[in-house]
C-alpha cells in the first residue's frame, strides 16, 4: 500500500505543470559574478553614449608663446570645425550607437544566462548523483543478498562456485560504481562552489515549462542578437557611404593676442564660416562594398541562426519525448514490483518465501522509484537548455 501511495505521489509530481524561473534566478550566482555583469552593462552604457557623440568634433584650444629677437608673441587660438551635414552619416551614427547598445546588452544577457544555466546544471546533477548513489546502494544490497543466497546454494550442492564468483564480481562492480558516484558528486559540488552564491543545499531545484516552438523562436536570445547585428551592420554601411559624400561643416576661429606690441593691429580676431568637403579616395568603392558584404552576411547569419535554433528545439523535444517514454516504462515496472511484492510478502508469511526474497524485491522496487526521480531531473536538464536561450 505504501508503494502504491508513493507511486501516486510520483505520478502527480511528474505530470504537474512546471513554472519558469522567476526574476531572482540569478541569485544563484556569486556576488562577484553578478558584479562583473553589472560592470559590463555600465560599460555598454558609457560606450553607447560615446558612440552617439562621435560625430561631434572636439574644440581645439592652442596657446603659443614665441620669444623673438625683436618682439615677443603670445596668443591663444580657439578653433571649431563641426560637421552639420554628412549626407545622412550623423543620423546613422546615432542609430548605430543605439543598435550597438542593444546588441551588446543581448550578448551580456546571453553570457549571464549561460552562467545561470551552468550553475543550475551543476545543481541538478548534484541532486541526480545523490539519487544515483541511493540507487547504487540498493543494487549493492541486492548483490550482497545474492552472494549469501549463492553461497548457501553452493554449500548445499545446488550450484557450482562459478555462480558465486559472478555474484561476488557483481557486488564488487556495484561498490566501484558507488565510489565513482561519490567522487563525481564532490566534483560537481566543487564546480558549483566556483560560481554559486551559497551552499547547494540552500537552493531549491527549479522547474520549467515546455515552451512552444513559436515562443522559443520569438524570445530566443541568439536570434534577437543576430537581428540586432543586422541593424548595426546596416547603419555602419550608411556611415561608410556617407564618409565619401559631401560634408558641410560650420567653422569658427577665435584668436587673442596677449602681447602689447604696437605691431599688433587687433588683439582679438574672430572668423565664422561654412565649408564643404568631399574626399576623393581610390579605396572608396572597396570600403563601401566591404560594408555592404558585411551587411549581407549578417542577414544570411540570421537565417542560419533561425535554422539552427529550430533544429535545436526539435532535438530537445525529441530528447524529452524519449525521457517520457522511459518514465512510462519505469512506471509500469514500478507497478509490477508493487504487485509482486504483495504476493511475495504473503508467500513469505506462509513459509513459501524467505526474508531475502522479500528484501530483494523491495530493493528492486525502490530502485524503480529512484529511477523515476532521476528521469524527472533528466527532463528538467533538457528544459534548462531551452531556458538558457530565452530572454526574461
Amino acid at each position: 500500500m505504501h508503494l502504491v501511495k508513493s507511486l501516486n505521489f510520483l505520478l502527480i509530481s511528474i505530470v504537474c505543470p512546471f513554472a519558469l524561473l522567476n526574476a531572482k534566478d540569478e541569485d544563484i550566482l556569486s556576488k562577484d559574478r553578478l558584479k562583473q555583469f553589472k560592470l559590463s552593462e555600465e560599460k555598454v552604457i558609457e560606450d553607447s553614449a560615446k558612440l552617439q557623440k562621435d560625430w561631434i568634433n572636439p574644440i581645439t584650444i592652442t596657446y603659443s608663446k614665441i620669444d623673438g629677437e625683436i618682439t615677443d608673441t603670445e596668443k591663444t587660438v580657439i578653433s571649431v570645425n563641426q560637421p552639420i551635414f554628412k549626407s545622412g552619416g550623423i543620423y546613422s551614427a546615432i542609430l548605430y550607437a543605439k543598435a550597438n547598445k542593444i546588441y551588446s546588452n543581448l550578448d551580456i544577457n546571453l553570457q549571464r544566462k549561460e552562467m545561470i544555466r551552468k550553475a543550475y546544471n551543476l545543481l541538478f546533477n548534484i541532486h541526480k548523483t545523490n539519487l544515483e548513489i541511493k540507487k547504487s546502494e540498493l543494487i549493492l544490497k541486492n548483490a550482497q543478498i545474492d552472494i549469501v543466497r549463492k553461497k548457501e546454494q553452493v554449500l548445499n550442492g545446488f550450484l557450482d562456485t562459478s555462480y558465486l564468483d559472478n555474484a561476488i564480481l557483481d557486488a564488487n562492480t556495484a561498490k566501484k560504481n558507488l565510489a565513482d558516484l561519490k567522487y563525481q558528486k564532490k566534483a560537481f559540488i566543487n564546480n558549483f562552489n566556483n560560481i554559486a552564491s551559497n551552499d547547494y543545499k540552500i537552493f531549491k531545484l527549479p522547474e520549467f515549462n515546455i515552451v512552444s516552438k513559436k515562443q522559443f523562436i520569438s524570445n530566443n536570445l541568439e536570434i534577437l542578437k543576430s537581428q540586432a547585428d543586422i541593424e548595426t551592420k546596416k547603419q555602419l554601411k550608411t556611415m561608410t557611404i556617407s564618409q565619401y559624400l559631401p560634408t558641410i561643416s560650420a567653422t569658427y576661429d577665435f584668436t587673442r593676442n596677449h602681447s602689447n606690441s604696437a605691431n599688433i593691429v587687433e588683439k582679438e580676431v574672430q572668423n565664422v564660416g561654412i565649408s564643404i568637403s568631399m574626399p576623393i579616395d581610390v579605396r572608396t568603392f572597396n570600403d563601401i562594398e566591404s560594408s555592404q558584404i558585411n551587411y549581407l552576411k549578417s542577414k544570411l547569419s540570421l537565417k542560419t541562426q533561425k535554422l539552427e535554433e529550430e533544429n535545436f528545439f526539435r532535438t530537445q523535444m525529441q530528447k524529452i519525448e524519449t525521457i517520457e517514454e522511459k518514465i512510462k516504462i519505469t512506471k509500469d515496472d514500478y507497478k509490477l514490483y508493487s504487485s509482486l511484492l504483495n504476493t511475495i510478502v504473503e508467500e513469505k508469511n506462509a513459509g513459501l518465501k524467505t526474508k531475502s526474497d522479500v528484501d530483494t524485491l523491495l530493493n528492486s522496487s525502490k530502485v524503480k522509484e529512484v529511477e523515476l526521480k532521476i528521469f524527472k531531473i533528466d527532463k528538467q536538464l533538457e528544459l534548462l537548455e531551452l531556458y538558457a536561450k530565452l530572454k526574461k
